[in-house]
């Protein structure tokens, strides 16, 4: 049994955190289709927190103390989940908490985390650089004020300077509802200012697609943005339109799911259509499908008597493991991710395309 805390009835995680409890359930099913692992079935048991940090806290330490639970998989809401990386939750658990929904390195650096997806500091890398081929040298940078915000906007501002190019203004979106309004005009209006010929978003949610939306209804606004896999595009899309979102550049911390460029992405493909041929591909059943692998990857290497203590020592040593294409690498040294970047653009349709 693993166990994964992901809210399916909060508005600002439900599309993720099915997508993810479908990739999971998808892969156990098709593997228990076949036998399973040494013998053993592979259950998920899952629980809703609200997207509450409080709520991922106070269920975390009841699955720690549950001794049918061997591992955690897929995780998802970045608050509580800092919450159990400072308080050492996982280690003091002596329990693997695999692939979670995040690219924070002070969560997926912590005790008995094993990422799956690449960080924040990776994405900004790839759309800094696709910004300097595309000839886009100059660069405002907007953060929300909350989160990954202040701490990107200052790796972003390095970054920048490291590749030679410039960045013209720095701008930040308040997440408060109540400031919101005055902190994105505030930022639509430092960027006119800055005439810059980028924009890079290092924003979610509100803060981020009401920016975008203000900013693309002025003339200054028009060209290139470009914002973390964390930006939904679907949310983006309802929020300003698809004429507003059209050509924006997103980075994935996960591999592109819609064409079979890699075996994993085929079996993932093929398994999605056997076993909820009703579900829509998407990065965030793929990201589940991948943890899931990992999981029973690491129950395999258990042995026929899978315990708690022995899947998270099967992961520690589990080095480098290629799921079809892609490989992730945990070791006494490290835990290491996937590590690429696909970039995608918001087609005139409204679909991702790579």
């Amino acid at each position: 049994m693993f166990a994964q805390i992901a809210s399916q009835s909060n508005p600002a995680s439900i599309d993720n955190a099915k997508g993810l409890t479908t990739g999971i359930q998808v892969y156990f099913e098709a593997l228990n289709a076949k036998g399973g692992v040494n013998g053993n079935k592979l259950k998920l048991e899952v629980h809703d927190d609200g997207l509450q940090a409080k709520n991922m806290v106070e269920l975390t330490g009841k699955l720690i103390d549950n001794p049918a639970i061997v591992g955690l998989v897929g995780f998802l809401n970045t608050a509580g989940m800092t919450m159990l990386a400072k308080e050492n939750a996982f280690g003091k658990g002596a329990i693997a908490l695999i692939a979670p929904m995040q690219g924070d390195k002070n969560v997926v650096e912590a005790d008995n985390v094993f990422p799956l997806r690449s960080g924040y500091a990776d994405e900004i890398d790839a759309l800094l650089k696709e910004a300097k081929t595309w000839g886009k040298d100059t660069v405002s940078i907007v953060n929300m004020n909350i989160a990954f915000g202040p701490i990107l906007a200052e790796l972003a501002q390095k970054r920048a300077t490291d590749l030679g190019l410039k960045v013209v203004s720095r701008s930040v979106v308040d997440f408060s509802p109540d400031a919101q309004a005055a902190s994105v005009s505030a930022a639509v209006k430092s960027v006119v200012a800055a005439h810059p010929k980028a924009i890079l978003v290092l924003a979610a949610g509100m803060p981020a697609f009401e920016f975008i939306k203000a900013v693309r209804a002025v003339p200054e606004g028009l060209g290139q943005i470009y914002g973390l896999s964390v930006l939904r595009h679907s949310d983006l899309i309802a929020i300003t339109g698809v004429n507003k979102a059209r050509g924006i550049v997103l980075s994935q911390a996960t591999p592109y799911p819609f064409t079979s460029t890699k075996p994993v992405i085929t079996e993932y493909q093929a398994a999605m259509k056997a076993h909820d041929p009703k579900a829509a591909l998407s990065f965030s059943s793929l990201e589940g499908f991948l943890g899931a692998k990992i999981a029973a990857e690491a129950v395999r290497r258990a042995g026929a008597n899978p315990s708690r203590e022995r899947v998270l020592g099967a992961l520690k040593t589990m080095q480098e493991y290629n799921l079809g294409g892609i490989s992730v690498n945990y070791s006494a040294q490290a835990r290491k991710g996937w590590g690429g970047v696909d970039l995608t653009i918001i087609s005139a349709t409204g679909n991702l395309q790579k």
